[in-house]
């Protein structure tokens, strides 16, 4: 059997088979769907991509997940607007400039579903999509739940371009694929934090708590948590809840140990610090309840709300962590975060004289201004065997890594390992405590350097040096010891569900 040659005479210049066939089957296709009766479409579809104009009802979408008030939902609203940006970004310098491509002819859209101004932009890729496709990717990848809620609006907000002939398919469905990449590529950048979830690891035998009996929690007033104990009472209704001021949460923590299974603990990170002295104390798991500004140990257990707490409760769901101590002649204390002398335990004092007036992150731009220009000499201490000028000793409770350009996470709480870094003395201080923030872990320059050890000795610290720990500041001298306490604290964290 004989194959016929391939007649190449006929064919035009700059005709390709394959390209042409594509744009063919996308115009057919757009005829299609406007030929094609859509019930319901026709007083919705129009409106919903006019609302997205500019990007207007993602950026109204955003705002009501944040003010939604839980924290996966405002890091989801973030992150989708952030991919929206990338997009557009994307479309409006790439896209649009590299593909000249005509809007579709209109002759075959009824009147009634035409948009009342037609776009001037070419048409290849629909932005529209790209930055529907962005947004509710970006969410779906910080929190599945809202991704599906928002999923729908997206998809038909793509929908609405072709029904209202303002693209061709083809302009969608490559707007939406750059829409999604955006989104994939800003989780490069900052990774979302169920990629930064501990391994649940050891695990501890702790008894599963149903709902809720045997657990007492103190909730410091101070902190906002009253919404929050509220939300863990309606998860776990027979737990105790023990809202108490401040100065009033050690003593109420002390009391609450003598008749608790499972001692709880609701507030930021210096009321935690407090729980996890009495917990060692009286040999008691510790159930944390994020309530505070920060919230690095909940959040780096991978507990964000009641729902991930009381999951965790009902199940049996524990672990063993490290804790850090600290020890100064008589004096002496744990952390569970980071221990630091030098120029950032005075910044936090000084962020605590404004912090009540002016408000928190404007309290700690204004401290900073204050030390980081203030007339002082580094702190001297002998470190590692030879005494040096220090701007900052920082010693973090497990190992502070970088993903991406997002803040250092610890990934591992029971790694038995104290994260030092020092910042060297010498001049121009804030330049040399930016270069270290920059620079990340285990790095070594004349500015800074960064070890992991299990025990540090600081000897000859001068008198009035400040040491700070888990946000609570104290006055030391002298000899001041670092060490680890591996695995000695029992928490419940979610194991599953993620």
């Amino acid at each position: 059997m004989t194959t016929p040659d391939l007649d190449l005479t006929t064919t035009k210049p700059g005709h390709h088979p394959l390209r042409d066939g594509v744009l063919t089957l996308d115009r057919r296709l757009f005829e299609a769907a406007a030929h094609r009766h859509w019930p319901g479409a026709g007083p919705v579809l129009p409106r919903l991509g006019r609302s997205a104009n500019h990007g207007v009802l993602w950026c109204v979408a955003a705002a009501a997940l944040a003010a939604s008030r839980t924290p996966r939902a405002r890091r989801a609203a973030t992150r989708g607007l952030a991919s929206l940006g990338l997009a557009s970004l994307a479309v409006n310098t790439l896209g649009k400039r590299s593909v000249r491509r005509s809007r579709p002819a209109l002759d075959p859209v009824p009147l009634i579903r035409r948009l009342g101004r037609q776009p001037i932009t070419t048409s290849f890729p629909s932005g529209h999509a790209a930055s529907a496709a962005a947004f509710a990717t970006g969410v779906a990848l910080e929190s599945p739940a809202w991704g599906a809620v928002v999923a729908p609006v997206a998809a038909s907000v793509a929908l609405s371009r072709v029904y209202t002939g303002a693209h061709f398919p083809s302009d969608v469905l490559a707007g939406a694929a750059l829409g999604a990449g955006a989104a994939f590529a800003v989780r490069g950048l900052v990774p979302t934090r169920s990629q930064a979830i501990p391994p649940a690891r050891p695990r501890a035998e702790v008894p599963a708590l149903l709902e809720g009996e045997g657990l007492v929690l103190v909730a410091n007033t101070a902190a906002g948590t009253a919404e929050r104990a509220r939300a863990l009472r309606d998860e776990l209704p027979r737990a105790e809840v023990v809202e108490c001021a401040p100065q009033d949460v050690a003593a109420a923590l002390e009391e609450a140990a003598g008749r608790a299974r499972v001692l709880g603990v609701c507030g930021g990170d210096g009321t935690v610090n407090t729980a996890a002295r009495v917990a060692l104390k009286h040999r008691l798991p510790l159930a944390v309840l994020p309530g505070g500004t920060l919230n690095h140990f909940a959040y780096d257990l991978g507990v964000e709300d009641a729902r991930d707490l009381a999951r965790a409760l009902r199940q049996g769901d524990a672990v063993r962590v490290d804790v850090g101590r600290f020890s100064c002649g008589e004096r002496h204390g744990v952390f569970l975060n980071t221990c630091s002398v030098g120029v950032y335990p005075e910044l936090v004092r000084e962020r605590e004289r404004w912090s009540h007036r002016i408000g928190g992150w404007p309290a700690g731009l204004l401290a900073a201004r204050r030390v980081l220009r203030a007339d002082r000499h580094p702190l001297e201490a002998e470190f590692r065997g030879r005494t040096r000028p220090l701007w900052l000793l920082f010693a973090g409770n497990g190992t502070y890594h970088r993903v991406g350009l997002a803040p250092g996470r610890r990934l591992d709480l029971a790694d038995g390992q104290l994260d030092v870094r020092v910042v060297h003395g010498g001049r121009r201080p804030a330049a040399r405590l930016l270069a270290a923030a920059l620079a990340g872990p285990l790095t070594r320059s004349p500015a800074h350097a960064a070890v992991q050890v299990g025990r540090l000795r600081l000897d000859h610290v001068a008198p009035g040096t400040l040491l700070a720990y888990d946000g609570e500041v104290i006055d030391v001298e002298g000899r001041v010891t670092l060490e680890k306490l591996p695995e000695a604290l029992t928490v419940y964290r979610p194991v599953t569900g993620y």
